[in-house]
């Protein structure tokens, strides 16, 4: 019972600290060094915890936007 839902606990966490990183990246980029640093953490907080929830439905949103790239650039 315990390793049922082991792959989506993994999958979760990937892509939840991989989205709370690459959010909190944009926020530096977007709002500066100090406020990115200061602030940017709590909307990669909420972000990387809602995509860490939905990490199936963010998967099939990324390779269908890949595919969609990959077929227009062929």
């Amino acid at each position: 019972m315990k390793d049922e839902f082991l792959w989506y606990k993994m999958g979760a966490w990937i892509v939840g600290v991989g989205s709370f990183f690459a959010i909190w990246i944009y926020a530096f980029v977007s709002w500066g060094f100090l406020i990115g640093l200061a602030i940017g953490w709590l909307p990669a907080l909420i972000g990387g915890a809602i995509l860490g929830f939905l990490w199936p439905l963010a998967l099939l949103i990324v390779a269908g936007g890949l595919l969609f790239l990959y077929w227009f650039a062929s």
